[in-house]
């Protein structure tokens, strides 16, 4: 998970303790954990790749006691009949929800937007991971989701929505640099921000004067309700 992916992961965790008493962050990194805003209703806690359920009932929750779990462009690794098996485990019945949202790329404007999507199916490609393709193909329409619609929906979705904030080049070059896939890349050898690459995206950002653009990021939602099991 990049630094980027991560504060915005923080900035989520923080909002839904402004709404519940109490909150539990979990992440597999220690390191990642260390940058979190400190509040007196959010437990962080470090988990382990693979948890039976009584290490989630120790670590996360006793049984049937979670309003809500939510889970932030990560579900698309997990291992889901486990993960689901843990979920129904701590969720109240019938009404506790799971909600998971995935956000997909940036889009700044037409020219950065056309380099951005060659540079992705040219170049990104031969390094993403299967599972990446749930966001960037299919934004979550065909991931297992065994789940009832929530009361006022007649189905668990992908709800799509958008979310705007203000990002300058530097910053939209480090959520490149946060992919697993420019991870694969670098331990390969491969440079996927090449100088040239960083120059024209650098003419195209600026060619209005701005240093800071607008990047809508569409969200795709999947949300339900545990029901009786």
């Amino acid at each position: 998970m990049g630094f980027k992916f991560f504060l915005l992961y923080v900035f989520y965790w923080i909002q839904l303790a402004g709404i519940y008493k109490n909150v539990v962050a979990t992440d597999t990194s220690p390191t990642q954990l260390e940058y979190a805003v400190k509040l007196p209703n959010i437990i962080y806690q470090c988990t382990p790749p693979i948890m039976s359920i009584s290490e989630v009932n120790q670590l996360v929750s006793s049984e049937s006691n979670v309003d809500l779990v939510s889970i932030a462009s990560a579900m698309h690794w997990f291992d889901l009949p486990t993960f689901y098996q843990q979920v129904k485990f701590v969720l109240k019945k019938p009404d506790g929800v799971i909600a998971a949202y995935s956000y997909r790329f940036p889009e700044i404007n037409e020219k950065v937007d056309e380099m951005f999507h060659k540079m992705l199916t040219v170049d990104v490609a031969p390094f993403m991971a299967p599972q990446a393709n749930l966001i960037v193909r299919d934004k979550y329409t065909t991931i297992d989701f065994p789940f009832e619609a929530v009361d006022g929906l007649d189905h668990t979705g992908p709800f799509e929505f958008e979310s705007k904030k203000m990002m300058n080049l530097e910053g939209y070059f480090t959520f490149v640099r946060s992919w697993s896939a420019y991870q694969t890349a670098k331990d390969k050898g491969v440079e996927l921000l090449s100088e040239d690459l960083v120059e024209d995206f650098t003419r195209a950002w600026k060619e209005d004067g701005k240093t800071e653009n607008v990047a809508t990021f569409p969200i795709h939602l999947r949300i339900g309700k545990v029901g009786r099991i």
